[in-house]
């Protein structure tokens, strides 16, 4: 099928609601602008760590930094070098300069624009048009949230930080995680773009601390389980240490029937290459296994694996192949 017949067959207008947040997020747009630009992208306001979780402490803000990856994700490809100056992070190894080390420059241009126009929603749209971009950027939540989790052992861990570093310990593992405040405020802009959507995409992404937290909030769970339309869930390639150690992809589905008290998702993609070497400095990560049996027979989806592996850096997807897999499938 050549690019033309699969721009054609999938999208033909088609409005795309990507969840989530974090590198698999920017990864899947990425390749997904390549066939159309009527992409919206929610993404989760749990976020306290980093130079995004320091700047939402430091002036009370909600945290910018998946916005504006995902800002940065969208800047069409003949500016390339627009995306690398807003993705780029300062160094500060001397005294004089570790106030910034670490800053994302496209979170101070996101901090500015919220401090000026005292409005995320208002920041967001300056911003996007400084880059040309024109898909719909948008919160979770009208409210920063909090990040909790309960272990497997039962104690109770709290922030997102503490779950990505992790602070829990690898034996323990996580159980359920939760929300602070439980049901945050959403707003019409994300209900409206999710009411209309011919296709909704979680993934890829961090399981725990980029994907549940925008699929739990109550309102965004209540749409994505009665809403009609084409649900997709894109599976990572490799397991994250700590967080998702030894998980198949049926512990995915499980997880995430457990937190939303079913699988949403009518259909799995995964990736079928694992001839590729993982690199030693990632070796606390495996390629996730899709070849074990349900842990629910019941559950009503179908699984299409397909090489969409970045051969470069094999822990993630490859932005391009991933965007032909689901075109040629939808």
């Amino acid at each position: 099928m050549d690019n033309k017949k699969v721009a054609s067959a999938l999208y033909n207008n088609k409005k795309i609601v990507c969840l989530g947040g974090g590198i698999g997020t920017s990864v899947l747009i990425h390749g997904l602008k390549k066939y159309t630009q009527n992409i919206t992208v929610v993404t989760s306001m749990a976020d306290d760590g980093g130079s995004s979780g320091r700047l939402r402490k430091e002036y009370n803000i909600m945290p910018p930094g998946d916005m504006v990856s995902c800002i940065a994700a969208l800047i069409e490809d003949d500016n390339k070098e627009l995306a690398s100056l807003l993705t780029y992070r300062f160094p500060g190894k001397n005294r004089e300069n570790k106030i910034i080390d670490g800053h994302k420059l496209g979170n101070f241009i996101m901090l500015a624009e919220l401090l000026r126009t005292k409005d995320i929603y208002k920041a967001l749209e300056a911003t996007k048009q400084m880059f040309g971009v024109k898909a719909d950027i948008l919160p979770a939540s009208d409210v920063r949230t909090h990040l909790s989790a309960i272990t497997k052992d039962g104690r109770r861990m709290h922030g997102e930080t503490a779950l990505d570093i992790p602070k829990y310990g690898e034996k323990s593992g996580l159980k359920k995680v939760y929300l602070t405040p439980k049901s945050p405020k959403v707003n019409s802009k994300v209900i409206k773009n999710l009411l209309s959507a011919d296709i909704i995409i979680s993934g890829p992404g961090d399981l725990y601390t980029n994907q549940l937290p925008v699929l739990i909030i109550p309102e965004i769970k209540e749409i994505l389980l009665k809403k009609k339309c084409r649900k997709i869930f894109v599976l990572n390639i490799a397991n994250k240490p700590f967080e998702t150690k030894n998980f198949t992809l049926f512990d995915f589905v499980d997880t995430i029937t457990k937190h939303l008290g079913v699988f949403p998702f009518d259909t799995i993609f995964a990736n079928s290459n694992t001839s590729v070497k993982i690199p030693a400095k990632y070796k606390k990560y495996k390629y996730i296994k899709t070849d074990k049996k349900p842990l629910d027979p019941k559950q009503n989806f179908s699984i299409l694996l397909n090489d969409v592996i970045n051969k470069e850096l094999p822990i993630y997807h490859d932005s391009s192949k991933l965007a032909k897999a689901i075109a040629e499938n939808i």
